[in-house]
This record gives C-alpha cells, structure tokens and sequence, in this order.
C-alpha cells in the first residue's frame, strides 16, 4: 500500500516528528518559510499534523515525508510515506 501512496494526489509535506507517543499515530511540526507582505521579512511559520503510522516505525527527531489523504479519525488526514532521516 505505501507503494501507491506516492503516486496519490494531494499535498505532500516533509517535516519533523514531535510525538510517537500514540499507537500507530505520530504529530508532525512542519516549517514553512514566507515572506511578509508589507515589511518583506522572511518569517517562519510551524504547522503540526497528525499522521498515520501504520508499522510504528517512526521515532522522536525523525524527518518524515507525509501525504495527504481521507479522513482516518478526527485529526489524522495525513499518512506517512517514507522516513527521509532517523534521528541520532
């Protein structure tokens, strides 16, 4: 399954895991860099996701590639694809 999951259509986000303390779930901070409209400053903005974790094979530090996907619970959207970087 996380064959086809790269080939989904839908946001695909790379980020860093904040949290695995859930079964089979894990909170993803993800940074984003934009510039601000009036004083032209780069600023940068931190979103966190939940994601889906089906082997529980991701670990705190991790960057983690996620893609978007249909609803699996009231705040998981997102699934995991693939573990770019384990921590040290």
């Amino acid at each position: 399954m996380s064959s086809t999951l790269g080939s989904l259509k839908g946001r695909t986000l790379v980020g860093t895991v904040v949290s695995d303390k859930s079964d089979k779930t894990i909170v993803v901070r993800v940074e984003t860099v934009v510039q601000h409209p009036l004083l032209k400053k780069y600023i940068r903005r931190r979103a966190k996701y939940s994601a889906h974790d089906p082997k529980n094979e991701c670990g705190m530090g991790d960057t983690v590639k996620i893609v978007e996907c249909r609803p699996l619970s009231r705040n998981k959207r997102w699934h995991l694809v693939s573990v770019m970087q384990k921590a040290v």
